[in-house]
Formats: C-alpha cells, sequence, structure tokens
C-alpha cells in the first residue's frame, strides 16, 4: 500500500525543497511499480487556494487541492523558501497547516520550512534542524524550539526536519530507509546519483567550504598549497617558509587572520581529504590514511573520533557509495 504525502505549497516557496524530496518518493515509487508492488508513495500537492502556486524562479506548481482536504494522509512535507515571511503572518494559511498536522504520522519540513513547523506549536519542546541563516531568527521567535543550526537533518518523535535545500534529499532518502529498508534507499540514491546518505549529524558545512570561506587574501596561496600538498608532512616550519615568513610570527599571524592554529587546519584539510575519498567509496583505510597525510590508520581514527564522533568505517557504513564489482 502506498504511502499518501501531502506537499503543502506557498506563493515563493523554493522548488529544490520540493522537487528535491519528491525525486526521492518518486524514485522508489517506480522501483516498487517495477518490481509489480504497489508500495511507495502517492503524492499531492495542496495549497491555500487550487490552481496554480508561482514558486521561487517563477515556476509554477499545479495544486490538487486545498491544505488538508484530501483526506487523511500518512505524511505531510512543509517546503522552505522566501514566501516564508508572508505565510507565516497568513492567519488562514497557517489555521489550515496546524490543523493537516495534527495526528498525522509522519510531518516533515525542508530548509525554513521547519519556522511554519515551530509557528503550529509542533515543534515545541523538540530539537529541529534549520537552515542556518535562519536558525538565529527562529530561536529568538520560537524560545520553545531547540533550533539546532550544526545538524544536516534531524529526527525527534514523528517530526522531521532538514537544513538547507539539498538536505531535504538527504532526509527523504533516510525516510524511505525507515519506511522500506535500507537497500531500497541505496538503489533509489545511485540511480538519483547522490551519495547515500549524509548522516544527520554531519554539519551543514564541509571544513574545506568553511577554511575557503573564511580565507584572508593573505594566506589565500598558501591554503592552496596544503591542499595540494595535503600528503605530506606539514610542520609549522615548513609552512612558515611557504608563506615567507618565521615560524613564530606566522603562528601568531595565522590564528589572528583563520581563528585556529596552523595543525588544527592542516588537519582539518586532512580529515576533508580523507572522507572525500571514503564517500567516494573507497574502503582501503590504511591507504586513505596514506595519501591524506595522516601516515598511519590509528591517527587518522582519533581524528575522526575527536572530530565526527565516530570511526573510519562507521563513517563509510553511514553513508559512502559502494564502488560496483566488476561482473
Amino acid at each position: 500500500m502506498r504511502k499518501k504525502v501531502e506537499v503543502v505549497v506557498f506563493e515563493g516557496a523554493l522548488p529544490l525543497d520540493i522537487s528535491g524530496a519528491a525525486a526521492v518518493f518518486s524514485t522508489a515509487t517506480k522501483l516498487f511499480e517495477k518490481a509489480g508492488q504497489n508500495n511507495g508513495y502517492e503524492m499531492h500537492f495542496t495549497a491555500k487556494r487550487t490552481g496554480s502556486v508561482i514558486l521561487e524562479g517563477n515556476f509554477s506548481v499545479c495544486i490538487d487541492a486545498c491544505i488538508g482536504e484530501i483526506g487523511d494522509v500518512d505524511m505531510i512535507l512543509i517546503p522552505g523558501g522566501l514566501g516564508i515571511e508572508e505565510v507565516i503572518t497568513d492567519i488562514e494559511f497557517m489555521e489550515k497547516v496546524q490543523r493537516a498536522v495534527e495526528g498525522t504520522p509522519q510531518v516533515v519540513s525542508v530548509c525554513a520550512g521547519s519556522g511554519i513547523l515551530a509557528a503550529t506549536g509542533i515543534l515545541d519542546g523538540r530539537t529541529a534542524a534549520t537552515h542556518w541563516l535562519m536558525a538565529s531568527r527562529f530561536s529568538a521567535q520560537y524560545p520553545k524550539v531547540n533550533f539546532d543550526a550544526s545538524m544536516l537533518y534531524q529526527k525527534d518523535g514523528h517530526v522531521y526536519t532538514s537544513a538547507g535545500v539539498s538536505t531535504g534529499i538527504d532526509l527523504a532518502l533516510s525516510i524511505v530507509e525507515e519506511d522500506y529498508g535500507r537497500k531500497l534507499a541505496m538503489r533509489v540514491a545511485k540511480l538519483l546519483v547522490v551519495y547515500y546518505r549524509r548522516p544527520g549529524w554531519q554539519t551543514q558545512f564541509s571544513p574545506l567550504l568553511e577554511m575557503q570561506t573564511s580565507s584572508t587574501e593573505r594566506f589565500a596561496e598558501l591554503e592552496e598549497w596544503i591542499v595540494e600538498n595535503i600528503s605530506r608532512k606539514l610542520p609549522v616550519e615548513l609552512l612558515a617558509e611557504q608563506a615567507g615568513m618565521s615560524p613564530r610570527n606566522f603562528a601568531r599571524v595565522f590564528v589572528k587572520e583563520t581563528g585556529k592554529t596552523p595543525a588544527k587546519y592542516v588537519e582539518e584539510v586532512r580529515l576533508e581529504h580523507a572522507r572525500a575519498m571514503l564517500e567516494a567509496g573507497e574502503c582501503d583505510i590504511d591507504h586513505v590514511a596514506t595519501v591524506s597525510g595522516f601516515e598511519r590508520e590509528e591517527r587518522m581514527r582519533k581524528a575522526f573520533l575527536r572530530t565526527f564522533g565516530v570511526s573510519p568505517r562507521q563513517y563509510i557504513s553511514h553513508f559512502a557509495v559502494p564502488k560496483e564489482r566488476n561482473t
């Protein structure tokens, strides 16, 4: 029996918040159809009014019915988008959403859609993920909700929330796994050419992205050089020489400019390099440790546990895509 999913749409909703999760659910359904089974998901799009709704980017969605008027559903999904500012203050819209989420077995939001859920009160006393840009604002508006800006997605009871945009795909894959098993979720991820699947506890920013966005022009070339030479030993003396500074002055200025010591910075680049290899399906942990500059597996293992809370092997089992074997 297919699960009935109600996707609530509003003017200015973000298309990818809707289409990302919808692609996961529809792909799972097609796999069941191919196997001659009537499982999967039956998607319905609702809004305050019937007709068509214009999303961000001038995309439009045809609406099946008004919110809460398609009968009992198994899941309700709320997207985010620039239009959230207006709909949260729309009394009629919010009353419809509040009635719709009551008693629904799975309540899901993507990105800033968690703000709509918070406004209904369903998130009171719960921990919720949301887009990092909205976390502080939502925390101030809804003090009874614990908004966690660090997580990609979060499940608290029957309520599922996710961070920005593409994380809706990760959340949808986790729901497919919960509903129908890991094997199907992995097949869906493979067909959509996405990783199976980033765990919810993974930070919204990759370390390398954080480093790139916090980089200063002064050390930009050095940071590129570190990435290109990550398999080497990189003591502070070598980094200082590369930067044309004395070791002592280099260490002091580097901390001032980047907010972290040279050793910590190098370790984060090594971790980013290592986890990218693991996510791509490289299972030889000794090899990953060597080419990432950790030299020994144990050293890399300690760094993973300290930073991610899991070992490299556990990291692989969470969401790396296995390499295909030739037949």
